[in-house]
């Protein structure tokens, strides 16, 4: 049986709401995350500020919530406790916290809450199961992740950015296991239902923390992360197929790699080779 195009969008624009919402429109957001909560999970594996290229713009965060909360107040901004960095801390640094108080949304880190669940991983890659909060697996999960090279995993994207998902605070144990077969378990059995990619200050070279910054004025956005993932590193001068996590992801049905629709922009206006990690 073929398989259906997936469509993901691509915005070029000032960094701004409006150029997020340009990319979150044609993905009829409001009607698909009104069911249940919605967790929107950040990149912040350190307490760098977003013009660093490191973490999460709050302003990507600022118009889904606006978006969001058009049809639903159960919003949440997510992140767990890195090895180095606490998410408390870089959610005050960044500026992510002062955004959840004037919306009068929480900011959670997931390594505090003790409901937890283990969920068994089918086919598995490496793991057998994952712990994870309980309020993880009732909710829908949106990527905003940053547009990064990564010394391990070639890109940090949608996918990887879901690695932050796992509570435990010592992640280092999963990188023994091979990070790339971790975050194909993960999405295997968390799905996010949107990826947004924030691009407007991207980062290259020695990624995830310590490389360059790139202007890049872009938003990728999709329902499907593979294809979310692959258009991404298809701008930044990646071949997604050579990509580990990308490719296995794709393998196992979990998205699509080259049926991709591209909506609102076009990928050789905005493409950039990155330096490699």
């Amino acid at each position: 049986m073929e398989r259906k195009p997936s469509t993901v969008i691509l915005v070029k624009g000032q960094r701004s709401l409006e150029t997020v919402k340009r990319a979150l429109d044609p993905l009829d957001v409001q009607h698909r995350l009104s069911d249940k909560p919605v967790l929107i999970k950040v990149n912040f594996i350190t307490t760098k500020t977003w013009d660093t290229g490191a973490t999460t713009d709050p302003i990507i965060v600022e118009a889904l919530i606006q978006e969001i909360g058009k049809v639903n107040d159960r919003i949440f901004v997510v992140e767990s406790d890195a090895t180095v960095t606490r998410a408390d801390k870089a959610a005050e640094v960044t500026g992510m916290l002062e955004l959840c108080r004037r919306y009068g949304i929480q900011f959670l880190n997931l390594s505090k809450i003790k409901d937890k669940v283990t969920v068994k991983i089918p086919n598995r890659e490496t793991l057998g199961d994952i712990t994870v909060p309980r309020l993880v697996l009732e909710s829908h999960i949106v990527s905003a992740a940053k547009m990064k090279t990564h010394g391990d995993t070639t890109v940090t994207l949608g996918l990887k950015n879901m690695f932050g998902l796992l509570p435990d605070r010592f992640k280092g144990k999963y990188h023994l296991k091979g990070i790339d077969k971790v975050i194909v378990d993960i999405n295997s059995v968390l799905r996010p239902s949107l990826v947004v990619i924030d691009g407007f200050v991207a980062m290259e070279g020695y990624g995830p923390v310590s490389g360059d910054p790139v202007l890049m004025d872009l938003v990728v956005a999709g329902e499907d992360p593979v294809a979310t993932d692959a258009t991404a590193a298809r701008t930044m001068g990646f071949d997604p197929n050579r990509i580990s996590h990308i490719r296995r992801c794709y393998e196992k049905s979990i998205g699509e790699i080259d049926q991709i629709q591209i909506l609102g922009g076009r990928l050789e206006d905005v493409r950039r080779v990155f330096k490699p990690p």
